[in-house]
């Protein structure tokens, strides 16, 4: 029985340190850290907002989302407009990697929003390979509805979460 006590906490201090953050108690502090989440990615890591060669750039001012109607993968006249914007600037600057994302909202199955959610990412993708995107550079991924933007069984939260992200990395 000492043996298998032992084993047990053994196996928990493994697990403890396993758990542990080698760069110390604070890189989760958006106000110690530069902004860096979880993941590790300050805001800072995202390039100056003003340089139009920065991940930040794109984000906020190209405009890295695109929006649906329920039910649908076509694209609105509006996210035609930010797609055309977000081909120019990644046949600019093709250094970038390419990952679209496909979000659905709440409502229906998790299996329906994954399903719909990897419609909308691959015609983003279509999209962008057709105005001349390179396909080597693009994956797509789906979450459904596993990552809202907003929860809440509203109009307004179920718009904001019916998306494509395009999001750019080095």
């Amino acid at each position: 029985m000492q043996i298998l006590t032992k084993a047990i906490l053994v196996v928990a201090a493994l697990a403890l340190a396993a758990c542990n953050n080698p760069r110390g108690g604070d890189y989760d502090d958006p106000l110690t850290n530069g902004g860096a989440g979880a993941g590790g990615i300050s805001s800072t890591a995202l390039g100056d907002p003003n340089d139009p060669t920065s991940i930040a750039y794109f984000n906020q001012t190209i405009g890295d989302t695109v929006h649906f109607t329920v039910d649908s993968s076509d694209l609105t006249a509006e996210g035609v407009t930010v797609l055309r914007t977000q081909a120019a600037w990644l046949n600019r600057y093709p250094t970038y990697a390419i990952l679209i994302e496909g979000h659905a909202d709440e409502r229906g199955t998790r299996e329906y929003n994954i399903a719909l959610g990897a419609r909308r990412a691959a015609r983003v993708q279509q999209f962008l390979i057709g105005e001349g995107v390179s396909s080597g550079r693009i994956r797509t991924v789906s979450y459904g509805k596993e990552r809202p933007v907003e929860a809440c069984a509203a109009q307004r939260c179920w718009d904001l979460n019916r998306r494509a992200t395009t999001v750019v990395s080095r």
